[in-house]
């Protein structure tokens, strides 16, 4: 896209707030038919699918909150490096329409730890906690 710049600019310079709506919508507000808010670029933080990685000595924890979705909703399975966590209900009767929802994580699994012994459960306040144990290295020892 050209622009054409007049062959003398005012004094105070180029009126940007003239120039720049045309070409940049704004952010809060309408420009013609269009509604802008920061809400459709900048999504609020939804808590609901919040989580906490605990990597310590004694092992891996991961704790997600599961609270609109029951244990038969949920999959947790290790691909690789990785731990994912599916959740997802079918549709459900909500007044006159339906309700899916539906959400996929994954967490990187630090090295040194036991995949083969990872576990999974859903508290009763609805947290999904996965948690397993480090590798058992063995590190001689000299006694003396």
């Amino acid at each position: 896209m050209d622009f054409i710049l007049p062959p003398t600019l005012p004094a105070d310079g180029i009126p940007w707030e003239k120039v720049l709506p045309p070409l940049i919508p704004r952010l809060n507000g309408t420009y013609g038919q269009y509604n802008w808010s920061p809400k459709l670029i900048i999504p609020e933080t939804d808590n609901s699918s919040s989580a906490e990685v605990v990597c310590d000595d004694t092992g891996f924890t991961v704790q997600v909150d599961v609270k609109h979705f029951s244990p038969e909703d949920l999959m947790v399975k290790v691909i690789g490096d990785f731990v994912e966590v599916q959740g997802k209900h079918e549709e459900k009767k909500d007044g006159p329409g339906f309700t899916t929802r539906q959400f996929n994580r994954r967490y990187r699994i630090p090295k040194g730890v036991d995949t083969m012994a990872l576990e999974s459960a859903v508290s009763p306040d609805g947290v999904l906690i996965i948690s397993a144990p480090m590798l058992q290295t063995e590190n001689p020892r000299s006694l003396s």
